[in-house]
């Protein structure tokens, strides 16, 4: 396939070039390294610069009507439907995820914003509290924090960080974007598309950089707020270099270790394949995707070796061919993920199915999926509490509920946790006492709804949630109390000697 043509970053409502690169990195398709995808150039001046563009923009958007920002989006959202099979085609080449998903992630791009409008601007609409005071009315209203700096994943290169750029300009900020060095074509296209949309210059920029960037930009003194998606480990570090700048807002969505609970109700056909999609779709790839399932005892080996015989059956191979799962991202996820297949048996895990490397056709970071019988919970094992990020999965035994939820939370990760019951009281518990943000109810722990909050406890993130929640993140809540009364000197205070 062609290599897409480099614009440089995007800054100022323009795109610049650099002379002089601080960087410079060839993308290569994950799924074929034959497909030489883009050439970035980067150029630590353009930080700065893109700073400054957004701190000017953001004096012109905060003054623009919510009807006016509606629009830009609109428009914004047709021209993200428009070009939706080329969105797809890109998220595919740069990631490796089937086509029939990364369409999925083009279409939601576009949803976001119809969400955003129609769903979301409720949490932030104004309020108005009757004599708030005696005689006297307050005002809740909700303006616009100022310079957000967006660093977005390479799993989802549109769909995650636009999960921030829509209420954020939607609320009045201007953006910063610094997408993952694995995913800049992505970004590219996304930046066109907000480029013809017409959005006022500095409203929206776009930086490329890898590790040193998003430090330099993270610690940045004209920045006002950083939402982040991505691993613990990064989130931590973003957290370390901000602590001077008690006044920064940190949205950090992190990663997930994740667990499904099978009760002894459960419908179980179902429970298999719900858990074969959480622990496997994106190859893993997924913050949200299940890395434990907890069975009870009287349907483990039954569940075992059902869900095992549809492991094997699933398709792997390149974005364009009709396959389940494609490849992890790179030769370091991939070495990373057979480390793991190491370390789960040299803890005493049974493997019954390990992971390998596979020869699909194509020369990539294709691998198997993987499955670990665990015998006992270890709150200090390797295994266990780290997030894989890859298509494995570790399967406990139980019979009592209790000791299922301590699996969840073992970790320190409290993203999602679902259970497969017919019993509410079993949801109920689970809801409570798991600790995690999101609880769902006989259905994978993968996939979220906008129109609910996104967010997660623990090592998960920092109380901030997304999805619904990202505009109360992004906005500021100003209180006002407004008085029309006329002075009264018959009611000043005691010890005040008023006279005229």
């Amino acid at each position: 396939m062609e290599v897409i043509k480099y614009k440089g970053s995007y800054i100022g409502g323009k795109f610049e070039t650099v002379g002089n690169a601080d960087e410079s990195w060839s993308v290569v398709s994950p799924g074929d390294s034959k497909d030489k995808v883009i050439k970035i150039e980067a150029s630590f001046n353009h930080m700065d610069k893109a700073i400054e563009a957004a701190t000017q923009g953001f004096k012109i958007w905060k003054r623009t009507t919510l009807e006016e920002r509606i629009s830009k989006l609109r428009r914004l959202q047709e021209i993200y439907l428009e070009r939706k099979e080329e969105m797809a085609e890109i998220i595919s080449r740069e990631t490796g995820k089937p086509l029939w998903e990364t369409l999925g992630e083009a279409g939601a791009i576009a949803a976001k914003i119809n969400i955003t409008i129609e769903k979301s601007l409720e949490l932030i609409k104004e309020k108005r509290v009757e004599n708030a005071l005696p005689g006297v009315d307050g005002f809740i209203r909700f303006k616009p924090r100022g310079v957000m700096l967006v660093v977005g994943p390479f799993n989802f290169p549109a769909h995650l960080p636009n999960g921030h750029i829509v209420p954020a300009l939607l609320s009045g900020n201007s953006i910063v974007y610094k997408p993952s060095e694995k995913t800049p074509a992505t970004a590219q296209l996304m930046a066109e598309c907000i480029h013809e949309a017409g959005f006022p210059e500095g409203v929206f920029n776009l930086v490329h950089g890898a590790v040193e960037v998003s430090k330099k930009l993270t610690k940045h003194e004209g920045v006002d707020g950083v939402l982040f998606t991505g691993s613990y480990d990064v989130g931590l570090q973003i957290k370390e270099q901000t602590l001077s700048q008690y006044w920064k807002l940190l949205a950090l969505e992190m990663g997930g270790k994740n667990s499904a609970i099978v009760w002894s109700d459960a419908e179980i056909e179902k429970a298999i394949y719900e858990n074969l999609i959480g622990s496997f779709l994106s190859a893993g790839q997924r913050c949200s995707c299940t890395s434990k399932i907890v069975i009870h005892d009287s349907i483990y080996d039954e569940f075992v070796s059902r869900f095992h015989a549809a492991a094997k059956k699933i398709s792997v191979g390149h974005w364009k061919e009709k396959v389940f799962m494609g490849p992890v991202i790179d030769k370091r996820s991939m070495d990373n993920f057979i480390k793991f297949q190491e370390i789960g048996v040299s803890e005493g895990n049974d493997a019954l199915m390990a992971g390998r490397p596979l020869d699909v056709g194509f020369e990539g970071n294709y691998v198997s999926p993987s499955i670990h019988l665990v015998d006992a919970m270890n709150p200090k094992s390797v295994y266990q509490n780290t997030e894989i990020f890859s298509p494995n999965v570790a399967i406990y035994k139980t019979s009592d509920l209790e000791e299922a939820i301590d699996i969840v939370n073992v970790s320190g990760f409290g993203l999602v946790a679902s259970i497969f019951s017919k019993s509410r009281e079993n949801y109920e518990k689970v809801l409570l006492d798991a600790k995690v943000g999101l609880v769902n109810w006989n259905r994978t722990t993968n996939g979220a709804s906008s129109q609910l909050p996104f967010g997660g406890m623990g090592k998960s993130g920092n109380d901030r949630p997304s999805a619904h929640f990202a505009l109360n993140y992004c906005t500021v809540p100003v209180a006002s109390l407004e008085d029309g009364t006329s002075f009264d000197s018959e009611k000043v205070m005691t010890g005040i000697n008023w006279s005229s």
